[in-house]
Formats: C-alpha cells, sequence, structure tokens
C-alpha cells in the first residue's frame, strides 16, 4: 500500500527530478523549497511506494478555494492510479482546511490529465490563451464546485 504524507526537504531531490521528467517547463527544487518553508496557504503531499516516491501533488489555499499548483507521478509508475491518489489526498486535505472549491490550470495537449480532471467532476470553465511560455499552449481553467465529499482513504 503506498504512504501518503506531507512533503518533506529530504524529498525534494526525487520531486524534482520527477518534476523534470514530467513539464516542459519545471518547477526548481528552490521553488519547491520556498513553498515548504514559506509559503503559509501552500499544502504539498508525496506518495512513496516500496520506499520510493512516484507522485507529489500541491494547492494553494485561497480562502475557500483551493488552486492545484502542481501534480505529478513518475514517468515510470503512471496509469497505475497514483494520480488519482494524489487528487483525492488533495481534495480531502483542502476540505479539512476549509476549501469547497478547487481550481487548477492544465495544458491544452494533456489529455490524460484532462481526462482524470474529468472523472473526479472538474468542468473546464475558461482558456488562458498562450498561457505557457515554452510554445504558448493555452492553458484550461477547470475548476470542481462543490468538492464533494471525500470517503476516507486508507
Amino acid at each position: 500500500m503506498p504512504e501518503i504524507r506531507r512533503m518533506e526537504e529530504s524529498d525534494l531531490d526525487e520531486v524534482a527530478a520527477i518534476e523534470r521528467a514530467s513539464f516542459p517547463l519545471p518547477w526548481s527544487r528552490n521553488l519547491f523549497l520556498r513553498d515548504l518553508k514559506e509559503n503559509k496557504i501552500a499544502f504539498f503531499l508525496a506518495v512513496r511506494d516500496r520506499g520510493e516516491l512516484v507522485a507529489y501533488g500541491g494547492f494553494w489555499l485561497l480562502q475557500e478555494e483551493i488552486n492545484i499548483v502542481n501534480v505529478a507521478v513518475h514517468p515510470d509508475h503512471r496509469k497505475k492510479g497514483f494520480g488519482r491518489l494524489v487528487l483525492d489526498a488533495l481534495l480531502k486535505e483542502g476540505q479539512k482546511q476549509g476549501a469547497t472549491i478547487a481550481t487548477l490550470e492544465v495544458r491544452e495537449s494533456n489529455k490524460a490529465a484532462r481526462t482524470l480532471y474529468e472523472r473526479l467532476g472538474f468542468i473546464q470553465i475558461a482558456i488562458r490563451k498562450k498561457y505557457y511560455s515554452d510554445n504558448r499552449e493555452d492553458a484550461l481553467v477547470m475548476w470542481l464546485n462543490p468538492i464533494p465529499n471525500m470517503k476516507e482513504l486508507n
């Protein structure tokens, strides 16, 4: 059974490696560290399976809204349910912190992520034109309102 817990500084080398393998514009290790240490509205989770960091995700709490700012699964562990596990845990934690709404941005071309978000009930509400600076790709703004009652995670 995978272990889900708050991300720690000791996770950041593995997080940064997954980030680089997952995104054309990866967050740096220092950006994650700043969110962990200094950003009072940030909350990040790490998922380990058999000791290996396989996924992570995080949000910023903005009053009653969580803005999911980052979710990634190690390329060798995709399509195994870890992305869903991270998102379920983030939504549950958001609820515990008083959130009723979740939002996120996703690349228009990221069909796998979009499918997962739609399965969770997210709907597209806007497009941020030419949002990504590497290729000027649009970002789809998706939201979940309300966050459904999340069952207890084992």
